[in-house]
C-alpha cells in the first residue's frame, strides 16, 4: 500500500515520468558513438547499483528475506531492463532507425491491453480501445513527420526486428509480470535486485561479443551519468510507482506520450525537423492517452 502522502502526488507521476523517460532515446544518441550497446548498458548498470546500494543504507531499507521475493523482482528486471534496453540500444545500433524503433516499440499500451484481455478475459472498454488505437497512429505521425512510408518494415533485416521485438515484448510482459505477480517490495531494495539481474546478462554479452572499449567522451560520461540518476534512479521508481498504483493498461498509455516529447527534445537540441503532421499527431495521442485513462474496465 502507499502511503498517503504518495497518493497526494500520484497525478503528477506519470507526467514527470514521461518527462524523464522520454530523454532515453536523446541519451543513446550521445553515448552509442563512444561504446558499444551492452558495454554502455554494463556501465549502466553497475552505476545503478552502485547509487541504490547508497539508498539503501541511507534510509535503511530491510532486503526481501523469502528467496521467492528475489526470483520475482528478478525476472522483472530482467524483462524490464534487460530485454527492453537490450532490444532497443541492439536495433539502434544495428542501423534501425530511431523513430521506426520507437514506433514499433509503441505498440506497448496495444500489446499489453491484448494480453490482459487474452490472460484475464478483461477486455478494454470502447472508448479505451479508441484511446490506444488514437495514442499509436498519434505516435505514428510524429515520427513519421507526415511522410508514413519512410517508416518502411520492409527495410528491416532480420536481427533487427528481432531486437525491437525483444524489446516490445520484454516491457509489455515485465510491466505485467510485476504488476500481477510480484509481492509489494520496498522500492530500493526492489530496484537494486532487478539491475543486479540484469547486470548478470549485460556484462557476459558484452565481454563475450563487444570489445568491451570505451571512449571516455565528455559526452559519453554526461550520458551515462544522466542514463543512471535520471533515468534509472528518477524514471524507474516513478515507473514501479505507477504500476502498483494503476491500472496496467492506463499506466501503459503513457508511453504514447514519450515520442512527442522526445520529437520535441530532439527539435531542440539537433535541430530535427518537425513537420505540421507531427504537431497534430502529438494532439492525437494525448487525446489518446485521455480517452484511455477516462474509460474503465469491463
Amino acid at each position: 500500500m502507499l502511503s498517503q502522502r504518495l497518493q497526494k502526488y500520484l497525478p503528477w507521476v506519470p507526467w514527470l515520468f514521461v518527462l524523464l523517460w522520454s530523454t532515453g532515446f536523446i541519451g543513446a544518441k550521445y553515448a552509442l558513438p563512444y561504446s558499444q550497446a551492452f558495454t554502455f548498458l554494463s556501465w549502466r548498470m553497475l552505476g545503478n547499483l552502485a547509487v541504490f546500494a547508497g539508498l539503501i543504507w541511507y534510509f535503511n531499507t530491510h532486503w526481501p528475506k523469502d528467496p521467492k521475493l528475489w526470483i520475482q523482482q528478478g525476472i522483472a528486471g530482467l524483462c524490464i531492463h534487460g530485454a527492453y534496453l537490450g532490444g532497443v540500444f541492439s536495433a539502434i545500433e544495428l542501423g534501425t532507425p530511431a523513430g521506426l524503433t520507437a514506433l514499433l516499440v509503441g505498440l506497448q499500451p496495444l500489446v499489453t491491453a491484448i494480453c490482459i484481455a487474452l490472460a484475464y478475459w478483461r477486455w478494454p472498454h470502447p472508448l479505451q480501445m479508441l484511446g490506444l488505437v488514437l495514442g499509436f497512429v498519434g505516435v505514428a505521425l510524429v515520427l513519421s513527420g507526415g511522410q508514413i512510408q519512410d517508416l518502411n518494415l520492409v527495410q528491416l533485416q532480420g536481427d533487427q526486428f528481432a531486437w525491437i521485438l525483444l524489446a516490445l515484448l520484454g516491457i509489455s510482459l515485465g510491466t505485467l509480470y510485476q504488476k500481477y505477480f510480484c509481492q509489494p517490495q520496498p522500492l530500493l531494495t526492489a530496484s537494486f535486485i532487478q539491475y543486479a539481474a540484469t547486470l548478470s546478462v549485460f556484462l557476459p554479452l558484452a565481454y563475450f561479443y563487444e570489445d568491451t572499449q570505451v571512449i571516455w567522451h565528455p559526452e559519453f560520461i554526461l550520458a551515462l551519468a544522466w542514463s543512471v540518476i535520471v533515468l534509472s534512479v528518477g524514471a524507474i521508481l516513478l515507473l514501479m510507482l505507477m504500476i502498483q498504483a494503476g491500472e496496467a493498461t492506463k499506466t501503459a498509455s503513457y508511453f504514447y506520450l514519450v515520442p512527442p516529447l522526445t520529437a520535441l527534445e530532439a527539435w531542440y537540441l539537433f535541430d530535427e525537423a518537425l513537420a505540421l503532421a507531427g504537431v497534430f499527431g502529438m494532439l492525437l495521442a494525448i487525446l489518446g492517452v485521455y480517452l484511455t485513462n477516462k474509460a474503465t474496465i469491463k
